[in-house]
């Protein structure tokens, strides 16, 4: 089998690329997501006998050259790409034949799936690129099949692209090897903060796909279907308690659910809390707005501390506008409910959806505070290549550009409406921000969280710092015109 180097590559600084975050971009305050998709292979290539590793360069601080360096030892090299970290993938790429000349690439992720050609012509360093989820095509490849006969793959030949059928979305998800144990083997969990998960924590899958039709979700569309498949209860209980003795060295402190959406299925919660319960660990995860407050305390009682959520706007049409499939009204109350049930709730937010004005701005602001979440995360709308959201751009002229990002990988509007133009949107960002986490009530709330935890208190200046730098930095774009 060739040796296969499962990459996760380096690019901006505090970049958290396409591996499994939801946004690809540089963040306010540094925080990396596990590399799950590159996990599965992983593991099936050590499951034949094969030798494999995961590479997550970014939070481990692993440079461009470093990474060329290492790939010098390995046959084959898979590349989770992201639009925003694409042209600096290719350069890596490079880099790595160079040194390494017989050194086989594949790029994986939303970008070479709904662009496979582009990319194949963006730099003959790119041997080929998979469409969709990669797990056996990937797998296949290293264990020495031709490249021709393995279903899911684009590449050249004879100066044209040959494009082999997909294969159907794996359904028994409980055939896949668990990532649990790459991560111990390949990762040290204390590289991986996210602000409001506790530290360190381990993030990984209990189901793929999304059901739900938001227009400018970028998985779902691009990459992992809206097919909802599901890990069996008792697989997904079985990792947990491998994990919860497998990291108790670390510290462990939390596990989080990273599906698209864990808590889609309300009886699937039920059954799965009562699993978990005997287990007494915490556990975090994605959530729709959409469950009653009984289901709520079911999972309380389990463990379950905290849910991201995205509500994304506070107006009602636009609400519409991205399918969303659940009202503004809706949204206040699920956090009401958490509240009660003592779960606590990460609010994401987009400034710049079809149908956004001065007016839907300052409504979802207000809507922000009145639903008061205990952290929350702002955005500005990027409109990926293959949603229906991107269409939606396009055919209402209101693109500024496609770039996504600037030379430091933050992220800049996509779009210039007439009566809302992109640097104003910035602008708006740094104000949502401002006006919500510079109240009194959040500042009491988050310093006495840190006040009895020294660690906390070390991460919180840190974070603090961070967050303080990219504002100036965002308001200096702004200023200059660079939008």
């Amino acid at each position: 089998m060739l040796k296969t180097l499962l990459l996760n590559p380096p690019s901006f600084e505090k970049f958290d690329g396409g591996a499994s975050s939801r946004w690809p971009a540089t963040r306010e305050i540094e925080s990396y997501w596990y590399p799950v998709w590159l996990a599965y292979p992983s593991a099936l290539i050590r499951d034949l006998g094969g030798q494999s590793r995961l590479l997550d360069a970014p939070p481990h601080h692993i440079s461009p050259e470093e990474t060329a360096q290492i790939a010098i030892d390995y046959d084959f090299v898979v590349l989770f790409t992201s639009h925003v970290g694409f042209k600096n993938d290719v350069k890596l790429s490079e880099r790595m034949k160079e040194l390494n000349p017989d050194l086989k690439i594949a790029f994986a992720g939303p970008p070479v799936t709904t662009h496979p050609e582009q990319a194949l012509r963006a730099s003959s360093a790119i041997d080929f690129v998979t469409h969709k989820e990669f797990d056996y095509a990937i797998t296949r490849f290293a264990g020495g099949e031709s490249i021709e006969k393995i279903p899911g793959v684009h590449f050249i030949k004879d100066g044209r692209m040959v494009s082999t059928p997909p294969e159907p979305l794996i359904t028994d998800l409980d055939r896949l090897p668990w990532v649990t144990p790459i991560y111990k083997r390949d990762l040290d969990i204390r590289r991986y903060n996210v602000p409001f998960l506790m530290h360190p924590f381990i993030a990984f899958y209990s189901t793929r796909g999304c059901p739900a039709l938001c227009t400018f979700c970028l998985w779902p569309q691009t990459f992992d279907d809206h097919r909802w498949r599901q890990r069996s209860v008792v697989d997904v209980c079985n990792e947990v308690e491998w994990a919860l003795d497998a990291f108790k060295p670390e510290g462990l402190q939390e596990i989080f659910f990273d599906d698209d959406t864990f808590t889609f299925n309300p009886n699937r919660m039920i059954e799965m809390s009562k699993a978990f319960k005997p287990l007494k660990f915490q556990w975090s995860s994605t959530s729709r707005a959409h469950l009653e407050y009984e289901t709520l305390k079911v999972m309380r009682d389990a463990g379950c501390r905290l849910f991201i959520v995205g509500f994304e706007s506070g107006n009602e049409q636009i609400l519409k506008n991205i399918k969303k499939g659940l009202s503004a009204k809706r949204g206040l109350q699920f956090v009401k409910d958490c509240k009660r049930a003592g779960i606590k709730v990460h609010a994401d937010f987009i400034i710049g959806l079809p149908g956004e004005t001065r007016e839907t701005i300052r409504e979802t602001i207000e809507y922000a505070k009145e639903m008061d979440p205990e952290t929350l995360q702002v955005s500005v709308a990027h409109a990926y290549p293959g949603t229906e959201m991107y269409e939606w751009f396009k055919a209402n002229g209101v693109f500024l550009n496609s770039t996504m990002s600037d030379e430091l990988g933050q992220q800049l509007p996509m779009a210039n409406f007439p009566h809302l133009p992109a640097a104003e949107m910035l602008d708006w960002v740094h104000r949502f921000y401002d006006e919500y986490y510079f109240r009194p009530k959040v500042v009491i709330r988050i310093v006495k969280d840190a006040v009895f935890k020294s660690s906390e208190r070390k991460r919180l200046y840190k974070e603090a710092k961070e967050y303080l730098a990219t504002r100036a930095r965002r308001r200096e774009i702004v200023r200059t015109g660079q939008v």
